[in-house]
């Protein structure tokens, strides 16, 4: 299965959900006041958000007025290219490190740590060398767990004793990753502190030490939510992104959601951009997010039963 046919299999219950009523409204619909209107609506529906659902809709109404579109057709492509600029981001995802070190941040219970399974098992398929730091020593089984995952996917690990400070796991696993050439160093992060206080001095210090055991290495912090939750994620986010200074998310669960509308709010909400996307609970089933892809399969022009 081609990675495009994996996101629309993995789209499908949020495809065959509220979206395929927007795109069939679209196609249908005169581009009336009624056509907006209903629009917004099914957006919100679909969990976009009523200001991202606000924008579309006048996006949509101004570029169709300038396009001068003539078809439902015409329409939907408009709206897929709105929908596409809305997500895209001109900041590559930055692995040019020696090592390129990915700090993974979230609560626990988003899938933090099977999402890094398959992130070392993404890098792994494309031939890089990949170690991952067992940097949650705070609760139990953490480890363990990403001990099986680092076993799954063909990998190495670095790992303390529960309990140990997590800012040591990291330091060695990023001065092994520079000694020893691997190109990634994949560091998972304890997915439950105190508060906000505690979780920037901890995630602060996890910086500095990156520094300190590498003067060579490049820092991404993918913070992981679920699709599955929907604007309740985006809002408890904005914590975690402003303390940690995060640089994209991991979307999990968007295989399980027939909304999954937030995908779209999250880049203009959140000022980072959807980097992997989540659509199943197999070792290959974290994709890298591709805008065009996601909007094409989302408003794509099929006919019922297809």
């Amino acid at each position: 299965m081609g990675l495009f046919d994996k996101l629309g299999f993995g789209l499908k219950k949020t495809k065959d959900g509220i979206f395929n009523s927007i795109t069939k409204t679209i196609i249908s619909s005169p581009l009336t006041d009624e056509l907006y209107d209903e629009l917004l609506e099914q957006l919100i529906l679909a969990d976009v958000g009523y200001e991202v659902s606000e924008y579309l809709c006048e996006e949509l109404r101004k570029e169709a007025r300038k396009r001068k579109a003539k078809s439902g057709e015409d329409v939907v492509a408009i709206f897929q290219d709105i929908v596409v600029d809305l997500l895209s981001t001109d900041k590559e995802f930055d692995l040019s490190g020696s090592p390129a070190v990915i700090l993974i941040i979230g609560v626990n219970g988003v899938g933090k740590t099977t999402s890094i399974g398959k992130l070392a098992n993404y890098y792994k398929s494309q031939g890089k060398k990949v170690l991952l730091a067992a940097g949650d020593t705070f609760r139990a089984a953490a480890a363990s767990q990403l001990n099986q995952w680092a076993e799954r996917s063909g990998v190495d690990i670095v790992m303390h004793d529960e309990g140990a400070d997590p800012a040591s796991v990291i330091f060695e696993a990023v001065q092994k990753g520079e000694k020893e050439n691997y190109d990634i160093v994949i560091c998972d992060t304890a997915g439950r502190l105190h508060n906000k206080k505690n979780l920037m001095a901890e995630l602060g210090k996890i910086s500095r030490v990156i520094r300190k055991a590498s003067e060579k290495a490049s820092v991404e912090t993918l913070l992981v939510l679920e699709a599955i939750t929907g604007q309740n994620a985006i809002f408890q986010a904005k914590e975690f992104i402003s303390a940690a200074e995060a640089t994209g998310i991991i979307l999990t669960k968007l295989d399980g959601t027939a909304k999954g509308g937030s995908v779209i709010s999250i880049k203009k909400k959140l000022g980072v951009p959807v980097r992997f996307v989540g659509v199943g609970e197999g070792v290959d089933d974290l994709l890298l997010f591709d805008p065009q892809s996601f909007a094409q399969t989302l408003f794509s022009l099929e006919k019922e039963g297809e």
